[in-house]
């Protein structure tokens, strides 16, 4: 909420929605009408101004746009004393675009963090084995970057030397860190495990695969669906012909000799309700929430075309066993291959595993202690990079591999 309100699209609609909302009940407490006009007055300028320069834009552009038609059928309706109606509408409009903005915000937050994940600074080897820390947005093709462990990888590229887990899982959903060594291809934004590496960078900063997915992203959002753009192709001749309309029920009824009221009346009521507004209004918002969300629950929409093919879903094939988890690993059964009972080998795993950051070594501990197991005092705890962990438990060691 507080991040909402940060955007002055969302500020101004509030105000305008205070406004309205102190109008009516001024009013319906029966309060001098001077000051029921005045806060609907605060309603139509803090709700209405941006639309209406939007509209007067576009129509120096010789274009008639529908901010401009709301704006008039506003200040028609409070012409013939229809405050209310021209407020409710004023507010309205106000509204649908500060949730635009918000969705159009979350979506660039998303965007965002898709960029985070890449680190702020890399450690760069020069050729005579010294480091020194440069920007990470200033990696270039060719260049050696060590990362040590828990760092993120700042780049593309692929592994000269050193054997560890990389864990991948904010760029592919992988939930088990890979072992990577010699040869092994990385990408930026993956997190280091236990061992060093040593990566030559093989893209610039601005071609990695994170950079590439954020792009995407960023082009989704501005991209427009199909019924998006046939509405904005009908919106400009139908607005014409609300205004021709408009015209022709002021205009001729007068030349008929009807009383100017009434005759008002009936063509404002016509521009309200043939309005196009809410339909134009209710195409971006929606697809726009549609991208933020599915990038905040780890889905990166390329295009909003694909969230209209959505509707016509009825069946999804994957083309990858476990493609569908919750990303938490589960020890589903001990099968010991010596003499050793089950829950005796548990107990040594998960008490070796006590120093471990690793995926699966939380996964034998949880395991052990859910079963109730008493985990005897490991010491001497090491992480094999790329292999496992050793500690010595009870007076024994104990080995646990990848």
């Amino acid at each position: 909420m507080r991040s909402a309100l940060t955007l002055p699209e969302v500020r101004w609609a509030g105000a305008s929605l205070l406004a309205f909302l102190a109008a009516l009940g001024v009013d319906l407490l029966g309060a001098p009408s001077a000051l029921v006009v005045g806060l609907y007055l605060a309603c139509y300028v803090l709700g209405g101004w941006e639309p209406a320069l939007e509209g007067l834009r576009a129509l120096g552009e010789k274009r008639l746009d529908v901010d401009l038609l709301m704006i008039v059928a506003a200040v028609a309706a409070a012409a013939i004393g229809q405050w209310f109606d021209g407020g409710l509408l004023i507010v309205i409009f106000a509204t649908s675009g500060a949730l635009e903005s918000v969705m159009t915000a979350r979506t660039r937050a998303s965007i965002d963090a898709l960029l985070d994940l890449a680190p702020e600074t890399a450690t760069v080897v020069a050729d005579d084995g010294t480091e020194r820390t440069v920007p990470a947005a200033q990696l270039a093709a060719g260049q050696v970057v060590v990362v040590r462990p828990g760092e993120r990888v700042p780049g593309d590229g692929a592994v000269l030397d050193g054997v560890s887990e990389v864990d991948t899982s904010a760029l592919t959903g992988e939930p088990v860190p890979a072992r990577t060594g010699p040869g092994d291809a990385v990408l930026a934004g993956t997190v280091n495990g236990t061992g060093v590496l040593r990566v030559r960078v093989s893209r610039d900063a601005a071609d990695t695969v994170v950079a590439g997915v954020a792009a995407q992203v960023e082009r989704a959002a501005e991209t427009k669906a199909g019924r998006q753009l046939f509405i904005e192709r009908v919106e400009q001749r139908y607005s014409v012909l609300v205004v021709a309309g408009t015209v022709l029920l002021l205009g001729v009824p007068l030349l008929l000799g009807a009383p100017f009221t009434e005759t008002l009346l009936r063509a404002i009521v016509f521009m309200i309700v043939a309005s196009p507004c809410a339909i134009v209004l209710a195409t971006m918002p929606p697809l726009l929430a549609a991208v933020a969300v599915s990038g905040r629950r780890g889905t990166l929409v390329k295009d909003v075309t694909v969230l209209e093919a959505l509707a016509e879903v009825d069946t999804v094939v994957l083309d990858k066993t476990g493609t569908l988890t919750s990303g938490r690993p589960q020890v589903v059964s001990v099968t010991p291959l010596g003499s050793r009972r089950a829950d005796e080998l548990l107990a040594l795993a998960g008490a070796a595993e006590a120093g471990s950051e690793h995926v699966l070594g939380r996964a034998v501990r949880a395991h052990a202690l859910e079963r109730g197991l008493h985990l005897p005092h490991a010491e001497g705890f090491t992480a094999v990079p790329g292999e496992g962990v050793r500690a010595v438990v009870g007076g024994r060691t104990v080995a646990v591999g990848r």
